[in-house]
């Protein structure tokens, strides 16, 4: 029998920050073994008038025929779905016609924020990274938290997969009001943070001895294994970065809280109360960008509908199952409106936070009856895209214009300078 390979020995494990890290399996180096040839901020001014940054998605997407007006610009009808926006009309913009040229119903939902299918993703140097985390990389260092990713865990395909990282990664969504509370205003105790600050050091020791042995191996790995450790050596920085921010903040109060804790229930009752804490964690700085997911976990029941949302996405045009759609549309239309109204509400410097803060919703699926990823429901809202009106664009030929290229404009509004981003081809006009 072979002795081991140095690979084969050393299997370094991070736990607690991105999951599991081990080394990749290099067939280069394999192959030698077997002989083989191969709430109020406390500071006044910290955070005020900076940019930024909410995605909100829907897993099911929106009855398009209620959805969409017929008429450009500021003269846009007031549509069944768009009506719970009439208080903010003049603060948002409707889109028609943009999409990411992409198929897989259900299992192509997770590319609304990226424009890219995870399992085509591999070769690509920022992977499926969707724009929230790619937007994070870059700025998102100035607060406590990076981002947050708010959804659940339950429902189709096994919780909520809006945001992903540059290194393929899925982000798991915090999962209800009563964890997002905890994490934005609940201080740990002393002894807690001398914990975390001895655990931080441990996998910062960790993280130094991972480096020392990829580099090791990147001089003895072949092109292609070459090219798995670069993909690693990214998830290493993606970690060092969360690890240093852990470590710069480990020691700062959180602000305090404005009410006492509340309950998780579900997710249609936890809606409003999600939306609350995403904009206190907003007015608080205690992060710049936030995405929430309403995934399939949303039930029809706690709306008195006794139907399956996913069976009722599958409408058939069935009257019955629409006028339920819209319902359930409905309410969360209007509880994204109240959430517009409440940043509007906030003041932020000379301006208010819905000013300083670009709003997106919408869903990575079309038209949920037929599996369609295609001419997607999207709002923007504030952040200099309030512009009271409806904005159809080509959805076919030479002229057609991605999603993505609105992402690129997103992201230079909040300050990263680049040019590209996921499949756009150019910027935004």
């Amino acid at each position: 029998m072979s002795k081991p390979t140095n690979l084969n020995r050393r299997r370094f494990v991070l736990r607690s920050l991105a999951g599991s890290m081990a080394l990749p399996g290099l067939p280069s180096l394999m192959a030698d073994s077997v002989g083989a040839n191969s709430a109020i901020r406390e500071t006044r001014g910290a955070g005020v008038g900076a940019r930024r940054f909410v995605a909100v998605g829907n897993l099911l997407g929106f009855q398009q025929k209620h959805f969409f007006p017929e008429t450009t610009g500021k003269e846009f009808e007031e549509t069944t779905l768009l009506k719970p926006l009439a208080a903010n009309r003049e603060q948002i913009t409707v889109y028609r016609g943009l999409d990411h040229g992409i198929r897989g119903g259900h299992f192509a939902v997770h590319t609304f924020l990226s424009g890219v299918l995870h399992h085509e993703s591999k070769n690509r140097r920022d992977g499926n990274v969707t724009i929230d985390q790619f937007i994070a990389d870059e700025v998102g260092n100035e607060t406590r938290f990076p981002s947050l990713t708010v959804g659940s865990e339950g429902g189709i395909h096994g919780g909520c997969q809006m945001s992903w990282t540059k290194s393929g990664v899925r982000v798991p969504p915090i999962t209800g009001p009563a964890e997002l509370f905890e994490r934005l205003f609940v201080t740990e105790s002393k002894e807690r943070r001398a914990q975390q600050v001895k655990a931080n050091k441990l996998q910062a020791s960790v993280l130094d001895s991972i480096q020392e042995e990829a580099s090791s191996l990147s001089k003895r790995v072949n092109q292609e294994d070459k090219s798995k450790l670069d993909e690693y050596f990214s998830s290493i920085r993606d970690v060092e970065k969360r690890l240093d921010i852990r470590r710069r903040w480990a020691d700062q109060p959180k602000p305090d809280a404005p009410f006492e804790k509340p309950a998780d229930a579900n997710t249609v009752d936890d809606l409003p109360m999600l939306y609350e804490l995403i904009a206190l964690a907003l007015q608080t700085d205690s992060t710049r960008i936030a995405t929430l997911e309403i995934g399939g976990s949303f039930l029809p029941q706690n709306l008195g509908i006794d139907k399956s949302y996913h069976s009722l996405s599958h409408h058939g045009n069935d009257e019955e199952a629409v006028a339920n759609l819209i319902t359930l549309e409905t309410y969360q239309l209007e509880q994204f409106g109240k959430f517009l109204t409440r940043l509007a509400d906030i003041q932020d410097g000379q301006q208010t936070l819905l000013d300083s803060t670009t709003v997106l919703f919408g869903s990575g699926m079309g038209n949920g009856s037929s599996h369609t990823n295609n001419d997607l429901p999207i709002v923007l809202a504030g952040g200099g895209y309030g512009r009271g009106e409806f904005k159809k664009v080509a959805d076919k030929g030479v002229a057609k214009i991605p999603l993505c290229n609105l992402y690129v404009d997103i992201a230079q509004k909040m300050g990263v300078l680049q040019d590209s981003f996921g499949t756009s081809t150019g910027t935004f006009s």
